[in-house]
C-alpha cells in the first residue's frame, strides 16, 4: 500500500510524501540520478545506526525487511494510478501511505527512516508517532519549497498531514474503548450482571455525595464499543435513575485488551 501510494500516485504528481522516503524523492527530483528507491536506502542508512543503538534486535531487523521490501516494491512498481485532479491526488496518497505506514507499525516493524526515530522519541518521551512525522515534514517541506514549485508542495503538505492521521487512526482503531462510570444505589447488583452478561470486570470507587454526604461505591468497568449499549440495558434496567459516564480511551492494555507494544 505504502509503495503503491508513493510510486503510483505521489511521484506522477510530483509530490514529496515526508519523511526519509519524502527525502530521497527530493534529492531524486533534483539530481534526477539513480531510482527514487534507491535514495530512500541510501538515506535510511545513519537512521538504521540510531535504530541498532535504542531500539530492540527484533525491531531492528523487521524494520530492515520492512526498507528492503519498501524499496524493491517502489522500484519494481511501473503502472499509474489514473488520478488527474491533484486534490484527489493527495486524498488518495494519503490515505495509502498513512494506513500502509500504520499498518506496518502495528505489527511492531517499520520501514525504517522516520518510523524508527519516531517510535523512539515514542517509547521515550510518549510523543504519538504520527505528530512526530509531519513536524519532520515541515522541516522537509520548508527545503523543498526553495527546490520546487509552489503547488505541489502545498499538496504534498496536505498529503502529509492526512498521511500523519490515517496513521495515527490507524495504530489507534483497535485499542478505543469505552470507559463507564456508574453511580447508584444498587452497584452492588449491576456489577455481577456486567461480568456475567459482558464479560469485563469491575471495580469499585469509594465515592461520597457532595449534597448528601453519603459514601456510595461507584462502577468503573471498560467495555467495548459494540457493548456500550448492552451496558445502557443493564444499568438502567436495574436502576432507572442511576447516573452513567462515558469516557472514550484512546488506549487499554491488559488482559481481554490490548497488549504493551514493545518494539
Amino acid at each position: 500500500m505504502l509503495g503503491v501510494g508513493v510510486k503510483a500516485i505521489a511521484v506522477p504528481h510530483g509530490f514529496i510524501t515526508g519523511g526519509i522516503s519524502g527525502l530521497g524523492l527530493l534529492i531524486y527530483y533534483f539530481t534526477d540520478t539513480l531510482t527514487p528507491g534507491t535514495w530512500y536506502l541510501l538515506v535510511n542508512i545513519p537512521v538504521f545506526v540510531l535504530g541498532g543503538l535504542f531500539v530492540s534486535r527484533r525491531f531492528f531487523f523487521y524494520s530492515l525487511y520492512g526498507a528492503l521490501a519498501l524499496t524493491a516494491t517502489i522500484d519494481l512498481i511501473s503502472f499509474e494510478i489514473p488520478v488527474k485532479d491533484p486534490v484527489l491526488a493527495a486524498l488518495a496518497g494519503g490515505v495509502l501511505i498513512g494506513a500502509g505506514a500504520g499498518i506496518v507499525l502495528r505489527s511492531l516493524g517499520s520501514n525504517g527512516g522516520t518510523d524508527i526515530i519516531g517510535v523512539i522519541l515514542n517509547q521515550r518521551f510518549n510523543i504519538p508517532i504520527g505528530r512526530f512525522f509531519f513536524a519532520f515534514n515541515l522541516i522537509l517541506f520548508s527545503l523543498g519549497f526553495g527546490l520546487r514549485d509552489l503547488d505541489p508542495m502545498l499538496y504534498s503538505v496536505a498529503m502529509s498531514f492526512l498521511t500523519a492521521q490515517v496513521m495515527d487512526y490507524c495504530l489507534s482503531i483497535f485499542n478505543q474503548r469505552k470507559m463507564v462510570l456508574v453511580v447508584s444505589e444498587n452497584t452492588d447488583a449491576i456489577a455481577p450482571m456486567v461480568m456475567e452478561k459482558l464479560k469485563r470486570g469491575a471495580t469499585f470507587l469509594d465515592g461520597q455525595g457532595a449534597y448528601s454526604g453519603r459514601s456510595r461505591k461507584i462502577l468503573m468497568t471498560v467495555v467495548h464499543n459494540l457493548q456500550l449499549k448492552r451496558m445502557e440495558e443493564i444499568v438502567f434496567g436495574i436502576d432507572p435513575n442511576a447516573f452513567m459516564i462515558t469516557e472514550n480511551t484512546f488506549n487499554v492494555l491488559g488482559k481481554g485488551f490490548s497488549q504493551r507494544k514493545v518494539y
